[in-house]
């Protein structure tokens, strides 16, 4: 007797690709407009704006859909922990991890997403990597190291600064590990995303707006035209567009998968630094560049983790 085909795995379907290709190209670009806006205004105040932008777009966004605002105070708490989490914590370590090192080193380390993200995905979600997954994380994290190496070599700050700035960036990547995890529970399936996700993202302005007034004084504003467009850029597309797609899929692949996103950024960073900046590639940013697209292709055809 014949005996059907397999299934096609989740991740390899064009509902989670093209979702993931439009994050992962957006977040790639991000690193760019972020660096331009360290400065004038301090990182929490920045970080504030934008996710404040992001939550008026999210409202409105959830307003024309009629998702329903009635959480309960259980659903309040959850959304303001996942704006602790994604919204404040994680975004306030990156941008101040850009002021001790380059935006290349901060996208190359906070790769390293893929790794708290499935050690968690198996201690809280149950979710078993696969032989196939493992194997395509381990080619993948050989990539990312050769890139690490290669931006270490080339960063113009002291070892100290080195030091301070990737510090930041595993603080950030374990405060987007633990909001993408939450992301996959049954309890955030139980909400409304989009009315969640703006409720997140107004918490995570405020949260941010309370420390930046505490530490730095009242809000500063820098009337430059390219930063509030860079502002407008972050909040709208790279926060109100890019969250609901990428938690999109972390509820269909899980959270492991999903990370591979921040595996590829580095890459796609690196690509527009070279035709913005005079980005030149090594042999060891080719290397890593291709072993992270192998080790990308290999993990998204593996069928576990198993919703």
């Amino acid at each position: 007797m014949l005996q059907p085909p397999e299934a096609k795995p989740q991740s390899t379907r064009l509902a989670v690709l093209i979702p993931f290709g439009i994050v992962t190209l957006i977040w790639g670009s991000t690193w760019l407009v972020i660096r331009d806006q360290l400065g004038v205004v301090p990182p929490s105040w920045s970080v504030s704006y934008r996710f404040l932008v992001a939550g008026i777009v999210m409202a409105i966004y959830a307003v024309w859909k009629r998702e329903s605002w009635r959480l309960g105070a259980s659903g309040f708490a959850f959304a303001g922990l996942l704006g602790l989490a994604q919204f404040c914590l994680n975004f306030n370590f990156v941008y101040r991890a850009e002021q001790h090192v380059t935006s290349g080193l901060v996208s190359v380390v906070f790769a390293l997403l893929l790794v708290p993200n499935a050690v968690l995905a198996r201690i809280f979600l149950g979710q078993k990597l696969g032989r196939q997954l493992v194997i395509g994380s381990t080619i993948a994290m050989a990539g990312i190291v050769l890139l690490f190496v290669r931006e270490a070599r080339v960063d113009p700050h002291g070892p100290w600064q080195v030091l301070a700035g990737i510090g930041f960036t595993l603080c950030a990547v374990m405060s987007a590990s633990t909001a993408n995890v939450m992301q996959a529970t049954p309890t955030a399936a139980r909400y409304p995303m989009i009315t969640m996700l703006a409720i997140a993202m107004f918490a995570g302005a405020g949260l941010d707006a309370l420390f930046a007034f505490a530490t730095v004084g009242p809000p500063v504003v820098e009337m430059r035209a390219a930063y509030w467009l860079g502002t407008l850029y972050l909040g709208i597309f790279a926060s109100a567009l890019a969250f609901p797609l990428y938690f999109g899929v972390i509820r269909t692949i899980g959270p492991a998968k999903a990370a591979y996103s921040s595996v590829i950024v580095p890459v796609i960073a690196m690509l527009l630094s070279t035709i913005f900046e005079g980005y030149r590639w090594s042999g060891l940013a080719i290397a890593g560049a291709v072993l992270a697209g192998a080790g990308l292709v290999i993990a998204l055809r593996a069928r576990r983790p198993n919703r």
